[in-house]
Order: C-alpha cells, then structure tokens, then sequence
C-alpha cells in the first residue's frame, strides 16, 4: 500500500519537521490570488485559465510569493530545486538562487540533449512524457531536491516527474506549488510519492 505523506504529521526529514513548516499569512495570500488573472473558455470552452503573468509583472506579489518561499525552505537544506516545464522554470530557478543550490529542468520529452531518463503519465487521450538528464544532479545520490510547478489539477505532470526524480536515488522531500485546485484531488495522488505543499487553495 502507498504510504500517504501528509503536512500535519510530525515526521523527521533530513532534519526538519513537517509540522513546523511555515504557511503564507491570509493578508499576502489574498495579495497572490487578487494578482492572478482568470480566463474563460481559454484554451478551450468550459475551462477557467490562471493567468499568473499578471503576478509576474506585479512586483509586490512577487516578491511577496518568493520572499516566502525563501522563508520556508531556507531550512531544508536543499541541494537542488527542480522546476517542471515549464512555468515551474520561473519559480524554481529564482528560488534556487535565492537559496543558492542547483536548478534542473524536468522537461517535456524531446527538448534535453544528452543522455536522459524519463516517465509517462496519462493525458484524457493518450500519454505524454518528461525527462530529465541523467546526470541532472551531478551523479549525487541522497541529495535533497524540491520540486517546483504552478498549479496542482489531476497531479499527472507532477507525479510523472516526481518518480523520475526517485529514479536518480535522491531524497525529494517536498513538491510546491503556487495553487491546488482541491476539487480534483490531485493533491491526493501526490501525497503518496512525496509531501506537498500550496501556496494557495482554490
């Protein structure tokens, strides 16, 4: 049976407690979620798209959103934050700097030159792939890598690019994202691969 990670257990991970994780106050949460444009009918006709260009070039949200990312992971003692293709680049190579470890890029199939490892996960029809290099970590093993990406709905990307991660034999101690649309329950799925963190519900 999957073992189900959830933040209120009081488990020791490479010498932090999930339990004493910091959460984003109401007030910046509203800020966040008042920054972010909503799009009917895009791509198609019956979806809401979050927008986020519109937190990007809002320098306060963006600050505020990266100033506690930094807050919170500045005790994990990370290795490497990995950002799914690709809007989970933006956040993940701005919070590895920040923090100062390695950023790596979990990519759609056919974009990285050299040698890689990869994953399929199941699209409504069909499937999809991600990979990353093989030596994406440095040929390290038991490194800490957090895994960065926008939005939770089914969870598939996230999930597929989690167990390529595991397959390099690195810790993933944690996957964050800025939102979790909760009624699909793909925050579900990935709590059984590693623990997940929101920014924000909605």
């Amino acid at each position: 049976m999957a073992r189900i990670f959830d933040l209120s257990q009081e488990e020791e991970i490479k010498g932090f407690r999930l339990g004493e994780n910091k959460i984003l106050d109401e007030n910046n949460k509203k800020i966040l979620l008042d920054s972010i444009r909503s799009i009917k009918d895009f791509p198609k006709a019956g979806i809401i798209f979050k927008d986020i260009t519109t937190l990007l070039n809002n320098k306060e949200a963006f600050q505020i959103l990266m100033n506690h990312l930094e807050d919170r992971y500045k005790s994990y003692n990370l290795d490497y934050i990995a950002g799914i293709d690709s809007r989970g680049f933006i956040f993940a190579a701005a919070l590895a700097d920040r923090l100062k470890v390695g950023f790596v890029p979990v990519r759609k199939k056919g974009k990285l030159p050299s040698t890689t490892v990869c994953e399929k996960y199941e699209l409504e029809y069909g499937f999809d792939e991600v990979e990353l290099h093989l030596d994406a970590f440095n040929n390290q093993k038991n490194v800490n890598i957090l895994l960065i990406d926008d939005i939770i709905v089914s969870g598939g990307t996230a999930y597929a690019a989690a167990n390529l991660i595991k397959k390099l034999d690195v810790n993933l101690v944690e996957m964050c994202f800025l939102m979790n649309i909760h009624i699909l329950e793909g925050a579900k799925k990935l709590r059984e691969v590693a623990p997940v963190y929101s920014v924000l519900e909605i």
